[in-house]
């Protein structure tokens, strides 16, 4: 069993109270059998996420909706489940869906796996996203370090030049310098 899948069952095994339906959604091959877990009214919490991370680890798209609601939920653990089954599920719509996420001022206190995903999916919309959430993390007494930081490394780790002035502006702040040091170290020289 994949790791992380281990580590999403039992946190669902402890919400569902070891339901039958628990047992039975993780023994299922049915693929038909999950999607109806999404689109059924009246199911758990636990269920329907559940079934989305096993559609997505499937390549099964019906899970995409499902994964994104996840990816943009308060609880950490769900988000990062959902991150690792959206970049499995190679849909195409995936990237654009974790940019607007990860640049929603709005919901910006649960970017952290949208950005993260981003990173993973190497996508044409990958570095304009962190460019701009970063942009938006440098102001004075921005509480949201960790998605700062995770923008800057990053940026590193995509090694695109667009990145360059962003990385110096980060270089100005404390948090964030010694990973804009290596950020930039990254990206290719222009000539």
């Amino acid at each position: 069993m994949d790791e992380e899948l281990r580590s999403l069952t039992e946190r669902l095994r402890a919400e569902s109270a070891g339901s039958l339906a628990y047992d039975g959604l993780l023994a299922t091959d049915d693929l038909d059998e999950l999607a109806r877990v999404l689109t059924a009214s009246g199911q758990p919490l636990w269920a329907r996420e559940l079934a989305a991370f096993r559609l997505g680890l499937a390549g099964d798209r019906r899970a995409f909706e499902s994964l994104v609601l996840f990816l943009n939920h308060r609880d950490p653990q769900r988000c990062a489940g959902a991150a690792y089954a959206l970049a499995r599920l190679d849909d195409p719509r995936t990237a654009r869906a974790a940019a607007a996420l990860a640049t929603n001022e709005l919901r910006v206190a649960y970017a952290l796996y949208p950005v993260r995903l981003l990173i993973r999916l190497h996508a044409p919309e990958s570095v304009p996203a962190l460019i701009t959430t970063l942009e938006r993390r440098l102001r004075p007494h921005d509480p949201y370090r960790r998605v700062a930081l995770a923008c800057v490394e990053g940026l590193g780790t995509l090694e695109d030049p667009r990145a360059r002035p962003v990385l110096h502006e980060a270089l100005a702040h404390p948090v964030l310098a010694e990973a804009a040091v290596r950020a930039l170290a990254r990206i290719p020289k222009q000539r």
